[in-house]
């Protein structure tokens, strides 16, 4: 089995609001004028990466984490899902207003093993851009109101964002992406959504599109609260380590490398998207190259591992 890195096939997503910075900035082949997201590290149902190397090659990361357990550290009769997805966002316009359930309202009310708790490192921002993140009202009869009564200029809280933030997005908290940002996301591998207020916009056919009111108002944390956390950082040889968020679902880390760098794989599995420069990763006798834009994880069958160059990444674990 593996004794290298898997690397991965980014999903293209057709979205409202997208453009092309996929390509442009990223290289990926983008099939739509308007595309929104890539889908670069998932076994989602709805957009499973495809491995490209190995003896895996041209299977799903779903595949993958079904069939070779060992790849993952996992029980193989678990039934798990694989728990987390990677996708870089292109906000050429603005996302639509939106919040997420957490576990037990979306098993219970979806079907679905898993709600959605997200994070954003910012990736690139125009001059003056901004998100949504959370609200003002403080009680929820305040919040359906307001909702109902389309207040969105004194319900929202806007916060400026710049390259290299990093914003931590729990269930429950109403948020969207501003136009003029690109994000790297790692969430919970759902793809349940529930649109508060999306602008008035209307779909192809020229229908607007819908929106999630009631479940909206069942799910947002009231009153919102903004995350606290502290990012920690360490340097191990030419590689600097900033862990950004540890909470229950997902740790996250910007690795910044600037020479050589040993590894020591003690995680399960770790997910890595170089998202600046170019560098290689040694395992065992194998060198290969990666450079921005490529996504790969490191499985359980890889213990130890070298990475040199000068190269940006955002690397993850649950």
């Amino acid at each position: 089995m593996y004794k290298e890195p898997i690397f991965l096939e980014p999903v293209l997503q057709e979205r409202i609001w997208g453009g092309n910075k996929l390509h442009t900035e990223f290289g990926y082949q983008t099939p739509y004028e308007h595309t929104g997201e890539a889908w670069v590290i998932s076994a989602h149902p709805n957009g499973p990466s495809i491995i490209k190397n190995g003896m895996l090659k041209g299977h799903t990361l779903q595949d993958a984490w079904e069939k070779h357990s060992e790849l993952f550290n996992r029980a193989e009769a678990d039934g798990a899902s694989y728990p987390l997805l990677v996708k870089i966002l292109d906000a050429n316009e603005n996302l639509s207003v939106q919040v997420h359930p957490d576990d037990s309202y979306a098993k219970e009310k979806e079907g679905v093993p898993y709600g959605k708790t997200e994070c954003w490192y910012v990736l690139d921002a125009e001059e003056d851009a901004e998100l949504i993140l959370g609200h003002h009202a403080k009680s929820r009869k305040e919040l359906q109101t307001a909702m109902e009564n389309g207040e969105w200029d004194s319900l929202l809280k806007r916060v400026p964002v710049t390259a290299g933030d990093f914003v931590y997005v729990p269930s429950g908290t109403i948020h969207a992406i501003g136009a003029g940002i690109v994000i790297l996301e790692t969430q919970q591998s759902s793809d349940i959504t529930y649109r508060v207020y999306d602008y008035d916009r209307t779909d192809a056919d020229g229908n607007p599109r819908e929106l999630h009111l009631k479940k909206a108002a069942e799910v947002t944390n009231v009153p919102h609260e903004d995350p606290k956390g502290e990012i920690i950082q360490e340097t191990i040889e030419d590689l600097t380590v900033r862990k950004l968020v540890e909470e229950a679902y997902f740790t996250v880390y910007h690795w910044d490398l600037r020479g050589k760098a040993i590894l020591e794989r003690k995680e399960d599995f770790l997910q890595v998207s170089v998202i600046k420069g170019e560098a290689t990763i040694t395992t065992g006798d194998k060198t290969f190259r990666i450079e921005k834009g490529m996504n790969l994880i490191i499985p359980n069958t890889v213990k130890d591992f070298s990475i040199q160059g000068n190269a940006e990444m955002i690397v993850s674990h649950t």
